[in-house]
């Protein structure tokens, strides 16, 4: 069965929140903490590792087996990777070598739900209605949070103290105890997670729009209707907004007025949520193949053909581009 590719954000302490022109400030190793990482943008402007020109080099560094699908989208943060696949299980890898931490069993399958870390805790959601928050050295729960369904296919954002994510309603929860802030009935179901920019909320949504609110009222800002469903979450990056349709599009808009400024078609659609470092975007289709696009242009620099779909999203740390496939694996590529 088809499973929804779609995502999350959080910030870190240790960082400055991007906006559009402004530079972070850097660590020696870059993590990707969060499905949108921590500037909830998808876009990795401290990883110099990989460019442009280099991107065709890549060769494989290790691939865990999990033993079933993984639509779920990789988290780095120090030294570890965090992941859920279709066997119920949340896995810690070791970033380095891909060997196994710990992993946590849930209730029901970590669909296309990708972890966020923030400050010792990992958390992501369920098909068992669930979001949960677990302890990142240890993989101990910590608590969790039941909503009325449907699955919980969206990725948690963390921000200031709260916990961001959608399924039937979107919901905001206290970070330290689950207990709920707030929820929003939207007016059909959202399955993309949102992204907040520079005071703007971008997500993608069931009726086959991406849209952009104003982060303090809500009121519309615009809306981009594509061809089909839009279950990828958007990265944000330089103005533009990128997010994958079921119409086997990746498509480029100016953040500011949701026009169009390009478009790739790939081979099947695009559940997979782009990532965007040094650009080059990074997005995975149904057609099995992870892409990497000129952000600027939507040319195709390079792809790799996994075993089975990727619905899985990119994310790309120290010169690593990190994805799952459904043929089971988590792939690392990287420069010789």
């Amino acid at each position: 069965m088809k499973r929804i590719g779609i995502v999350a954000s959080m910030l870190c302490a240790c960082f400055v929140s991007a906006a559009w022109g402004q530079q972070p400030t850097c660590p020696a190793h870059t993590p990707w903490a969060q499905f949108l990482r921590y500037d909830m943008m998808r876009w990795n402007q401290c990883d110099k590792v990989l460019n442009v020109q280099d991107v065709g080099n890549l060769v494989l560094k290790w691939s865990y087996g999990t033993g079933n699908a993984v639509y779920s989208s990789p988290a780095v943060m120090d030294g570890v990777v965090y992941v859920g696949d279709y066997n119920r299980d949340v896995y810690a890898l070791s970033a380095g070598t891909g060997a196994l931490l710990w992993s946590y069993t849930t209730y029901s399958a970590v669909d296309s739900s990708s972890p966020a870390v923030a400050n010792g805790v990992v958390y992501i959601g369920s098909e068992d209605f669930n979001l949960y928050a677990l302890h990142a050295r240890t993989g101990a729960k910590l608590w969790s949070y039941a909503t009325n369904g449907p699955v919980i296919f969206s990725s948690p954002a963390v921000v200031n103290g709260a916990v961001y994510f959608s399924s039937d309603n979107v919901y905001a929860l206290n970070a330290s105890t689950g207990a709920l802030l707030w929820s929003y009935a939207a007016a059909n179901y959202v399955y993309s997670s949102p992204v907040v920019a520079n005071g703007v909320v971008y997500f993608g949504s069931y009726d086959s729009n991406v849209y952009a609110l104003n982060a303090s009222t809500g009121a519309l800002l615009w809306s981009h209707a594509t061809g089909s469903l839009v279950f990828s979450s958007p990265a944000v990056a330089n103005g533009v907004v990128y997010i994958g349709s079921l119409d086997n599009k990746v498509y480029a808009l100016n953040a500011s007025t949701g026009a169009k400024v390009w478009s790739y078609t790939t081979g099947a659609s695009v559940y997979s949520s782009p990532a965007v470092a040094n650009g080059v975007v990074y997005v995975g289709s149904d057609d099995g193949n992870v892409y990497e696009l000129d952000a600027n242009t939507g040319a195709k620099l390079w792809s790799y053909t996994a075993g089975g779909l990727v619905a899985s999203s990119p994310v790309v740390a120290n010169g690593v581009v990190y994805v799952g496939s459904d043929d089971g694996n988590v792939y690392a590529f990287g420069l010789p």
